[in-house]
């Protein structure tokens, strides 16, 4: 009896069924200080022990990103090992901060599936939950992902494809408790500009640009335990490239966004996100940003910004062509919603 396993493949998807993913992860500083190496990441809240107490938290907690990689993380022997492609997330929302020493663990439920038309792969959504060492909800989200078939006579399942919401309702958007951005120090934050200062429909090039290496993403898909085959091994895909992991390229264009956008200081919900081409080695990546909404919130000085946030290996502000498809040096269109002072 075989003592090893190669994944799950599209046919051995349950319609509701949860898996417990293995294994828990303790995070540490070390997280910390991998992630700002790898990302030009430099928010303050995520920063500075002393920033983020004077905003009401006990003391820095993770970067908001550092809990998503190693709750994702977590799922990819379950649900991606075996994935063609990661296709997109939806209803994502930050639950409680992460600080060094918690223990984070994940289970996913199988909320849709769908066979594609050739018969050789599916779609698959998850809606996963990261909790802590108490059992307490930190992160949940809905993704998608594309899985290939290890049996092309596997009958396909009923389709079942999920209503999702499409933007995160303010009023289901959950801040750290204690927050509270009354004194918040510009200055040290790195910007003056405040959340009246941005208008929607305002768009804003983040100018700087970071070409990926092979090395670092080996260690980004490392220290997130993201055991995908495209990303690790040549033989996996037919081009004989090792695929770029899409967190790696969210993480850089959040860090990369920093300049315009320092004071959304935290993710606390996606509301939708696209992986619209692939990324690989060599590759250099900008970000630029849109404001799609701001809304006030019952926390003292702090308001919220959605923002869409595209990494690109083209030009600003490019994003579709005249068919409507994704224009192909656009690797991410990310949606989602950031605290910032008012």
């Amino acid at each position: 009896m075989s003592k090893t396993t190669a994944g799950r493949f599209f046919e051995d998807y349950r319609l509701n069924e949860v898996i417990e993913h293995a294994v828990p992860r303790t995070v540490s500083g070390g997280e910390r200080a991998l992630y700002h190496a790898m990302y030009p990441a430099r928010h303050a809240l995520a920063s500075s022990d002393e920033f983020a107490r004077a905003s009401g938290l006990a003391a820095s907690p993770m970067d908001d990103l550092i809990t998503f990689h190693v709750v994702f993380g977590k799922t990819v022997p379950d649900i991606s090992l075996n994935a063609v492609a990661n296709l997109g997330y939806a209803e994502a929302r930050w639950l409680k901060p992460v600080y060094a020493g918690d223990t984070l663990r994940s289970s996913s439920q199988v909320i849709g599936l769908k066979q594609n038309s050739n018969g050789k792969n599916g779609v698959v959504w998850v809606r996963t939950t990261g909790t802590n060492q108490h059992g307490e909800a930190v992160l949940e989200y809905v993704r998608w992902v594309m899985v290939k078939k290890r049996n092309l006579d596997a009958p396909a399942p009923d389709v079942v494809v999920p209503e999702l919401a499409k933007v995160v309702p303010v009023d289901r958007v959950n801040l750290p408790k204690g927050l509270d951005f009354t004194d918040y120090d510009f200055i040290k934050a790195g910007e003056a500009h405040r959340l009246q200062d941005y208008t929607v429909g305002e768009q804003i090039d983040h100018v700087d640009g970071v070409t990926i290496e092979e090395a670092e993403h080996m260690i980004a898909t490392r220290l997130w335990q993201n055991t995908a085959k495209v990303h690790f091994d040549a033989t996996a895909r037919p081009d004989g490239k090792r695929l770029m992991y899409g967190g790696h390229i969210i993480s850089l264009a959040r860090a990369l966004s920093f300049n315009g956008l320092a004071n959304a200081q935290m993710m606390v919900g996606i509301n939708a996100g696209a992986h619209a081409n692939p990324c690989f080695a060599g590759d250099t990546v900008r970000a630029w940003s849109e404001v799609l909404d701001v809304a006030e919130t019952n926390a003292p000085g702090v308001g919220l910004i959605r923002l869409r946030t595209v990494a690109t290996k083209g030009t600003a502000f490019e994003l579709r062509g005249e068919d409507g498809k994704y224009l192909p040096d656009v690797l991410l269109d990310l949606d989602y919603w950031a605290v910032m002072p008012l």
